[in-house]
């Protein structure tokens, strides 16, 4: 497969776009089929949770914009992506392991509708996919970060399904939050992620969509597999 994406760009493989709302499993995925192909894995989600991350922080309302797109310039925010893991340094520090909590994940969803924020990480996403040869998933990859992604996916599935399996992750991680909890956490971003005025949730034109209700991750990317073949 390797061989087939470097002969049809030359020196560069594939830039492949995931997106899809939250309990959708796009970041099992993309892990997944990343690894299969041997290219690195770009979790940009990560990269919002990190300004998230530094808002909270610096104890900022998501509400003050002006406040928070001041701390941009000062900012620097690296991704040293692998095929498994994407560690996220901010500011010289890695904070990889902070940036799954419930709380920074609600401030997330607030901070990513910000025009400011978003047009703040939008090179920076573009350079970690500059050469090819990456998997990047999120919720604007195939319509704003990489509109000529070589293929696009749009993952979806069942509410109930999706609130359940975030809840499962979170208790996983050692986080004691209520089914109903995150019912209503999904069901605010979902609305938030679709209506904001600068690259809002959205399938793009050509994106493969793929619901993941009743398939578990080894065949959604079994299914992805045979859909880049045949288009290879």
């Amino acid at each position: 497969m390797r061989d087939r994406a470097e002969s049809r760009q030359g020196k560069q493989g594939l830039i492949i776009a995931i997106d899809g709302p939250a309990g959708v499993g796009k970041s099992t995925v993309a892990r997944l089929l990343a690894l299969r192909l041997g290219y690195l894995y770009l979790d940009t989600g990560a990269l919002y949770r990190a300004i998230a991350w530094k808002v909270r922080d610096a104890g900022l309302s998501p509400d003050d914009r002006a406040s928070i797109a001041a701390l941009l310039p000062e900012t620097t925010l690296r991704m040293a992506c692998g095929p498994e893991q994407a560690h996220v340094l901010l500011d010289g520090r890695d904070i990889t392991g902070e940036l799954r909590t419930p709380a920074v994940t609600a401030l997330a969803s607030m901070v990513s509708a910000i025009p400011a924020v978003r047009e703040w990480l939008l090179p920076v996403q573009r350079q970690i996919g500059a050469e090819g040869c990456v998997v990047a998933e999120g919720r604007d990859i195939g319509t704003k970060v990489f509109p000529e992604a070589d293929m696009k996916f749009f993952l979806e599935a069942d509410p109930e399904i999706r609130a359940t399996r975030r809840h499962r992750e979170l208790v996983a991680a050692g986080h004691a939050v209520q089914l109903d909890e995150t019912k209503r956490d999904l069901t605010g971003r979902d609305e938030r992620d679709r209506s904001r005025t600068v690259a809002p949730l959205m399938p793009a034109p050509d994106a493969e969509r793929i619901d993941t209700s009743s398939m578990p991750a080894e065949m959604v990317v079994e299914h992805m597999m045979a859909v880049i073949t045949a288009k290879l």
